[in-house]
């Protein structure tokens, strides 16, 4: 009989050490394993980290095996992973229902329980009765069955298990905006049961959606049906978040253990091999102690100070915790796989001897780690003193077999029985490898014959739909539709993938579907969604930075390839030569790189070779369908009720003239009056925009009035708010005969005039009978006047009817999901409350758009305004993310008040004006101002009159610090302006009329901006009231200094409060939360938004960051609250007392009506003589003088 060899034998330690310490507890129905003898719960984390060591040494058997027994034991051991993990499959199966609500609902109450029956595989408690929604545990099994399996295990054996665990990835792939209840099963730490999104749920969601990308579940027998098919745009998401939040582990935690799974073995979630090393430091810093890690800072479970009795803590209980946290040895045995994957040995035997030190050996050898190291009641003090001294005892589950297996599966990996990669098949320890540089390749498609020629003459090469063919070119929206029908299943009533939005990753592929190939346009180009994709430059915008974001995030075998549609939205002139913008681009396309990105164009058929292509096997023929079925599903997909068009009359002007008969004469603007009257229409300023009607009337809004850019007896219309208007009975207005006017009205403004009356009187359902069509309702007149109005490039107009129609964009919830997974709150409506309502947990669509909607308390042009600026905010942050450091909340409405400011300063207009030139802005330039303003970079705005057009331009540029654009250095702007006016002197009355008209198209959003206080229009010099635009810029955007809420935090540790007014930011919120939680800052956030006026807000956070100050200084504790606003007006008169004995006069020690501050100070520069935070330190120096020290040197 052959001898066994000393790698058998110390693989039989192993075996008999699995066999005692976790196989023992398995259940031979289910194959569950318990959380401990006493507690005969199935965790499902538990339960799949603690059979890792079984598959492990099932590995080790089968590689060093000596003899034909050891063939046998690792077909045993293999055998009872598969049982656990069909065991686990059965659990979820059970609760199918559940996965199928979730998908659409992402509420706690549908989510699939955290724990089952150990001999049943029933659920134990209510779905109320438990934090159930743990998005990592379910990714934790996802991740170790796509492992397994590559592995050669057969855990899935049926297409319907298939299709459940497509359904899955559904349930977890959504985790980059889901609160969850996290790995440590409680949520928020203080135990409330208050879920939150935590990082180390996205980033295991983030691994398990990787991992099975493309994977057949049935091995090396499977075929197309049993192949899971994953997003790549939803894991990107999750990479985006993720990358976002750490090393911060959730808005409670600003820190915790539990992330080493993710930055390590065995999710290797994180690419960026920085922030691993970061988010490691951080937890060894903050977290190790001498016995394992504590699982976060302020954990009180089994410490000495923990009631038992309580499954929550109260807020101020938590300080209490402080030094005394449990610590975990199993977070060691991570650190020993780290090193192991790592190949760092030196980390490997730190650890390892760290570890044997603390493990509970009992007889045989058999060596126990137990759950956990707790300081005993009678040392709680000396511990407390001197943190990490006394000698701790073991308590919890003993073994933990969560730890235990990770031990052991750490100790075959070291001692050589198994390599690195055999735990690793999928190789997903390569994440932080750099790849290669990603070439895009771009094909440019002709919509028609005509645009193709057009093209052509400028040298661009061009194929039409029809050129391309076999290829079949649809639009994104096609492809949401057709993985919609991923994962369905009838008989277990899975009704597949919700229909959600493709992004650039998912269109950037082509797709074998039978035997046709697709190719998809990018989301952004679809103009049945909203009006953003009828501005060229806008189209253009948005194509650099899907280019770019492609060169970023392409992940997949083969290049992406971007169909990009020239359409005949983008021909101008007359129809014969193509839009500057589009041909600009298309130019620097070919010239191979553009917006940053390598790029490669060329026909779709030549591409197709080195394009990434994906093969959708769920689209194959079924028994029951025939050959033709596609074409039939896709043109029901494409088949949609099309709006009636030409009900309207359209003017008989071709070209630009055409456009031109919008810019009416002064007794053309008196028209529609005059006709209303002779129509017997009661009361008609009530339903004509008031431009039409306006009389002379001084400016109500003294505050405005102040501020705008009025002259001296200057007069503007009044303007009657709708929400005023009396009720008028239909019968007092002819409809009919209006609708008759409108038949031979041929002018967009006068059918918009008409159609709003109608609109006012009867509704937007009602029947106008303009056609013999007995359903042509007002919807269908604005509808077709939105499309006029789209065409002729009116945004004020077209952004108007969208608010009529209630329009909405589709990515609206998306986008602002993807600012609050951020960590970033968002309000809307126009300050103070109850008026700007908070946004902090994702709605669905519908619910988002009725709180704007009523935020905007029924200004269509304002919700309208607010959606783009959301839609833009999200579009940076996903680009530019440096951009928002340091803002945890956005004030929609302040920032469109600001936007408006900036305006009314640079233009050197009212505020009404300014806004009327807000809402009439280009999608692009709106984008464009919106991100000067982020980006805190000077800049200035003009109006410029553009030759063949009937409206002005807005222009934007950046300042340098003299104040000059870069064309006024290089001395060619007035070349250029001159070079626009040629030729427009003659039209000149004609456009200034024009742009009159346009701006009363907006009747009722001028005067709800216009309360925004605008300074004063004498701004000669650019650099003149630079510092009050940035303080407020930075007040409107909540951006304060970095690390200011840390400082914070620590002068709440030496006083009682911070206070302005009637809001308190109390001490005891430091008992509760740590400096660096997001948690914290939003308590901040929340105590400075009750400032309503930005400037004074950014005023008072200067004047709190000199409070910090005495945090550093060797200041005795102030047993007061410092009220902060009254040090602001301390400093505010020391500056006017060295101001007037300088010789300031009245008039330029003007001060602010709302908050008494001078608005000389507010333009004063932090630093200098008469600086303000000058002022602001002698003001808290005299404020605190009696806790100042003795010498006064460190407040120096």
């Amino acid at each position: 009989m052959r001898s066994r060899s000393n790698s058998g034998v110390r693989l039989d330690y192993y075996a008999r050490l699995v066999n005692s310490t976790i196989l023992c507890h398995q259940n031979t129905v289910t194959g569950l394993l318990p959380a401990s003898p006493e507690q005969q719960d199935a965790w499902v984390r538990d339960n799949v980290y603690s059979i890792l060591a079984v598959w492990g040494l099932g590995m080790a058997y089968r590689k060093n095996a000596d003899r034909d027994e050891d063939k046998a034991k690792a077909y045993e051991l293999e055998q009872s992973v598969v049982k656990l993990m069909r065991g686990l499959l059965h659990c979820m199966m059970r609760q199918i229902n559940k996965v199928e609500n979730f998908k659409h609902s992402q509420s706690t109450h549908d989510a699939l329980h955290a724990k089952y029956n150990n001999g049943t595989c029933a659920t134990v408690v209510g779905d109320d009765q438990w934090g159930h929604l743990q998005i990592d545990a379910t990714s934790i099994f996802l991740l170790f069955l796509a492992q397994m399996t590559a592995s050669g295990l057969h855990i899935i054996f049926t297409l319907d298990e298939v299709n459940f665990i497509q359904n899955l990835v559904f349930y977890v792939e959504v985790a980059y905006k889901v609160a969850d209840y996290g790995m440590w099963e409680r949520g928020d730490k203080t135990n409330m049961g208050i879920p939150e999104l935590n990082a180390s749920s996205v980033g295991m969601a983030k691994a398990a959606l990787e991992a099975l990308d493309e994977l057949d579940l049935f091995g090396a027998r499977g075929g197309p049906k049993s192949v899971i098919h994953v997003l790549a745009d939803e894991v990107q998401l999750c990479q985006s978040i993720l990358h976002s939040m750490l090393p911060r582990a959730s808005t409670s935690k600003e820190i915790d253990a539990g992330l080493l799974s993710i930055i390590s073995y065995p999710a290797f979630a994180v690419e960026k091999i920085e922030l691993v090393e970061l988010t490691k430091q951080e937890i060894i810093t903050k977290l190790q102690g001498r016995y394992g890690c504590c699982r976060f800072l302020r954990d009180g479970y089994k410490t000495p100070k923990e009631d038992p009795g309580r499954l929550y803590y109260e807020p101020a209980e938590l300080k209490f915790f402080e030094n005394l946290e449990c610590e975990w040895p199993l977070f060691w045995t991570y650190m020993i796989l780290d090193g192991l994957f790592n190949k760092n040995m030196q980390q490997v035997e730190e650890y390892r001897e760290a570890l044997d030190g603390i493990l509970v050996k009992q007889e045989g050898g058999i060596r126990l780690i137990p759950e956990l190291y707790s300081v005993p009641a009678d040392k709680i003090d000396e511990e407390c003193e001197n943190p990490h001294t006394v000698n701790r005892t073991p308590m919890g589950k003993l073994p933990h077999m969560w730890g235990q297996s990770l031990y052991i599966l750490g100790c075959l990996v070291a001692e050589g029985f198994l390599a690195a990669g055999e735990i690793d098949p999928l190789n997903r320890r390569f994440a932080t490898v750099p790849r290669p540089d990603v070439v895009v390749q771009v094909a440019i498609v002709a919509e028609t014959v005509e645009i193709k020629e057009a093209l052509g003459k400028h040298g661009i090469q061009a194929q039409t739909v029809t050129d391309v063919y076999p290829i079949r070119v649809q639009p994104a929206r096609i492809l949401s539709r057709i993985y919609a029908r991923l994962g369905r299943n009838k008989r277990m009533m899975l009704s597949g993938r919700p229909y959600r939005h493709m992004g650039v990753l998912g269109t950037s592929k082509l797709y074998f579907v039978r035997d046709e190939i697709f190719a998809f346009t990018p989301q952004f180009i679809d103009k049945q969604e909203f009006y953003l994709a009828l501005d060229n430059q806008m189209v253009v915008e948005m194509l650099r930075t899907e280019l770019s974001y492609l060169c970023r995030c392409w992940r997949k075998t083969g290049r992406p390839t971007v169909t990009f549609p020239i359409s005949q939205s983008m021909i101008i002139d007359d129809e014969t030569n193509i839009d500057p913008n589009v041909l600009s681009t298309l130019r620097k396309l070919q010239d191979g790189y553009f917006g940053g990105a390598r790029v490669q164009t060329g026909n779709l058929s030549s591409l197709l070779v080195t394009s990434c292509c994906t093969h959708l096997s769920f689209m194959e023929l079924g028994p029951d369908e025939s050959r033709d079925e596609l074409t039939v599903y896709l043109n029901q997909l494409l088949e949609s009720k099309p709006p009636q068009t030409n009900l309207l009359p359209t003017a008989q002007k071709k070209g630009l003239h055409r456009f031109r008969a919008a810019a009416h004469a002064t007794q053309d603007l008196l028209s529609l009056a005059h006709k209303a009257k002779g129509l017997d229409v009661q009361n008609a300023s009530l339903y004509l925009p008031s431009s039409l009607l306006s009389f002379s009337q001084p400016l109500l809004n003294p505050t405005a009035a102040s501020a705008g850019r009025l002259k001296t007896n200057e007069e503007i219309p009044f303007i009657i708010e709708p929400k005023y208007l009396p009720d008028v009975a239909s019968s007092e207005i002819d409809c009919n005969a209006l609708v008759e006017q409108l038949k031979t009205c041929s002018n967009l403004q006068e059918q918009f005039e008409l159609i709003h009356i109608i609109y006012q009187v009867k509704g937007i359902d009602w029947d106008t009978n303009m056609t013999e069509n007995p359903s042509t309702t007002v919807r269908d007149l604005l509808i077709e006047l939105y499309t006029k109005a789209g065409i002729a490039h009116q945004w004020g107009l077209i952004r108007y009817i969208s608010g009529m129609l209630r329009k909405k964009i589709e990515e609206l919830d998306e986008a602002c999901t993807t600012l609050l997974s951020n960590q970033k709150h968002l309000t809307v409506g126009l300050p103070p409350e109850p008026r700007e309502r908070t946004i902090s947990a994702p709605l669905p669509l519908n619910e988002l758009t009725k709180l704007i909607e009523a935020a905007s308390e029924q200004n269509p042009s304002l919700a309208i305004l607010t959606q783009e600026i959301v839609v833009y905010l999200a579009m940076y942050i996903r680009t530019e993310p440096n951009l928002f450091a340091e803002m945890f909340r956005f004030r929609i409405g302040l920032i469109i008040q600001v936007m408006a400011t900036e305006l009314a300063n640079c233009l050197n207009c009212t505020g009404e004006a300014a806004t009327e030139h807000l809402i009439s802005m280009k999608p692009f330039d709106l984008k464009t101002l919106l991100h000067h303003i982020l980006s805190g970079k000077e800049f200035s705005v003009e109006e410029i009159n553009v030759r063949h057009s009937t409206r002005k331009h807005i222009s934007i540029h950046d300042l340098d610090h003299t104040g000059a654009t870069k064309s006024d250095r290089a001395g060619i702007r007035k070349l250029k302006i001159q070079m626009k006016q040629t030729g427009s002197i003659t039209a000149q009355h004609e456009m200034d009329e024009t742009h009159k008209q346009a701006s009363h198209q907006m009747p009722h959003v001028a005067e709800t901006l216009i309360h925004v206080p605008l300074e004063g229009s004498d701004f000669v010099d650019a650099r003149h009231g630079q510092w009050l635009r940035r303080r407020r810029i930075d007040g409107a955007l909540n951006r304060v200094p970095i690390g200011f809420y840390r400082r914070v935090w620590n002068i709440l540790q030496k006083c009682q409060g911070l206070a302005f007014e009637g809001s308190i930011l109390r001490s005891s919120t430091t008992e509760e939360m740590t400096p660096g939680e997001i948690k914290f800052a939003v308590q901040v956030e929340t105590f400075l938004n009750s400032v309503p006026h930005p400037e004074y807000r950014q005023l008072l956070v200067e004047t709190i960051l000199v409070l910090t100050m005495l945090a550093d200084a060797d200041v005795q504790i102030i047993g007061e609250i410092i009220r902060v606003d009254r040090i602001a007006h301390m400093a505010n008169n020391l500056f006017i007392e060295d101001q007037t004995a300088l010789g300031a006069d009245d008039i330029m020690l003007e001060k602010d009506i709302a908050t008494g501050i001078c608005k000389l100070l507010y333009d004063s520069a932090p630093s200098g003589r008469f600086g303000s935070m000058t002022y602001l330190l002698k003001a808290v120096v005299i404020y605190v003088d009696e806790f100042l020290p003795g010498t006064g040197c460190a407040m120096q």
